[in-house]
């Protein structure tokens, strides 16, 4: 990838399909040519790891940091390598009515067709050759821990871990034995929907390389509770005795929240990970790179120093700052990762060693041009203070879209100091989301991604995702015939005209 460049921002999950979510097939290959045609190095999505229904189904609360999320599996190219039959494929989606949410994610619909879809395919491959299974299953070292927790979940009513039987929730070897030995088949099922969705998105990466796009990912700081990461390794976060919290993670009181925010996340025991080289780590973010070509790091700065809050509070106001002993863990990816390939999440109120870091180790921060108008004279997300070692965005998958920003969440203060910073009037939301990507563009940071909503001029509906809100996020997926002709040539253009292309 050049030095200056630019890319797109769209989560897999939007990509328009006939089964209810995005997903690896047909239209992730029509979006990488449309990369392509369009002058663009980088397609940015958000995790792709397991979601868990009863926490909306965010991507940043996964069930596992390692499992994929097997809705993203897409079922023509089952059908194309002979796992599952055209006619078989087409009696398993007459069971389902696509058309009553055709423009959003149907997590629950798609789930239960996936999951058919899938056994079928499973059936068909247990009936041939499974070398290729047997050989990533032995290959996986967190594949089998992930798959049994996975079904003793369901066996036990999708209850968390840490409700479950004594000798479930602490590992007994010997009901874990017992269980493996009753439920080998439908562990084996689990094990088939990750060999199906890592072959997806390798494949789909390559794809994507050959056309000189690179895919970044993103990867959340930290894991929820009811993980299977958690269960398999409770003793690398800080639990008591009876494997709960003492500490959850969290943000202090600020300028926008007089008591913080309470995340409930459990917190890293690092002086464990640290015995160990930061194992974990490693192994976590060696898995995301089979999938990924560079990774923005989500709340960069608690990989410095976290907040950390005692379990049971009910706001973050009374934690503490505690110190990650991240010289010898910087030390330690850049041993195992030695080009560094990351991007740091450096957004809100950040201290200098955090920024230290940061450049000392050569990583990308963001900069967000929603945030830069309320004073930008000495704004740092305004253009006129970017940094080269920066990506800039419009606005990231927390933001509204330009458009929606414009209409309904910007100040009299932000458009006024908006026109006069490009010198018109600037009245309606289609002229500003013009304007704000036309600044991210020409910006002096080596890299600016655009969210495909700006590009589409969409409003607040097109929204990813409301932070602090439990539901209704994760939803908006693009309409098939939504990208106009000529967009490519035209984004093809403005790239070349500010040397990213």
């Amino acid at each position: 990838m050049s030095k200056r460049c630019s890319g797109i921002l769209l989560p897999v999950t939007s990509l328009p399909s006939g089964y209810g979510i995005g997903d690896f097939g047909p239209e992730a290959l029509k979006f990488g040519k449309f990369l392509h045609d369009a002058g663009q190095k980088i397609w940015q999505v958000l995790p792709m790891t397991a979601v868990d229904p009863g926490c909306g189904n965010s991507p940043y609360s996964p069930t596992s940091a390692f499992a994929g999320n097997y809705l993203l599996v897409s079922p023509e190219i089952l059908s194309d390598e002979g796992l599952i039959t055209p006619d078989e494929l087409k009696k398993i989606s007459a069971k389902y009515d696509f058309t009553v949410h055709p423009e959003t994610v149907d997590y629950e619909l798609a789930g239960a067709f996936k999951t058919e879809v899938l056994n079928a395919a499973c059936k068909h491959m247990m009936k041939g050759s499974t070398s290729d299974f047997r050989a990533f299953v032995d290959e996986t070292e967190w594949l089998e821990p992930f798959a049994l927790f996975s079904v003793i979940k369901k066996v036990q009513g999708g209850a968390a871990w840490y409700e479950w039987p004594d000798e479930l929730k602490h590992r007994d070897e010997e009901a874990l034995r017992k269980f493996k030995a009753e439920y080998s088949e439908e562990i084996a099922r689990q094990e088939f929907y990750q060999y199906i969705f890592f072959r997806q998105v390798k494949s789909l990466h390559k794809y994507l390389n050959e056309l000189d796009v690179e895919i970044v990912g993103d990867m959340p700081l930290y894991v929820t509770r009811d993980c299977a990461d958690v269960w398999q390794n409770p003793g690398q976060f800080d639990f008591d005795g009876d494997l709960n919290p003492v500490t959850v993670a969290g943000v202090p009181p600020d300028y926008f929240s007089a008591t913080g925010q309470l995340w409930g996340n459990p917190t890293y025991k690092w002086d464990v990970m640290e015995k160990d080289g930061f194992n974990w780590w490693i192994k976590r973010l060696k898995n995301l790179l089979t999938m990924f070509d560079r990774i923005r790091i989500d709340h960069f700065r608690g990989l410095i120093a976290y907040w950390a809050v005692p379990y049971g509070e009910e706001t973050a106001k009374n934690g503490k700052w505690i110190d990650v002993p991240y010289e010898k863990f910087f030390a330690a990816l850049k041993e195992n990762f030695p080009e560094m390939p990351f991007w740091a999440e450096n957004l809100g109120i950040i201290t200098p060693d955090v920024e230290k870091v940061r450049k000392d180790y050569g990583l990308p921060g963001m900069l967000v041009l929603h945030f830069a108008f309320g004073n930008p004279s000495d704004n740092p997300y305004a253009p006129h203070n970017h940094t080269r070692d920066s990506v800039v965005y419009t606005g990231t998958h927390d933001n509204n879209t330009s458009r929606g920003w414009f209409e309904n969440d910007a100040t009299e203060d932000e458009i006024k100091n908006f026109s006069l910073y490009i010198g018109r009037d600037v009245m309606d939301g289609y002229i500003f989301t013009s304007e704000v990507t036309r600044l991210a563009v020409s910006s002096v940071a080596d890299t600016a991604v655009i969210p495909m909503q700006d590009y589409l001029r969409l409003g607040a509906e097109a929204r990813i995702n409301i932070p602090s809100t439990p539901s209704g996020n994760w939803s908006w997926r693009m309409k098939s015939d939504a990208v106009p002709d000529g967009l490519a040539d035209r984004i093809k253009a403005a790239s070349k005209l500010y040397g990213r292309a």
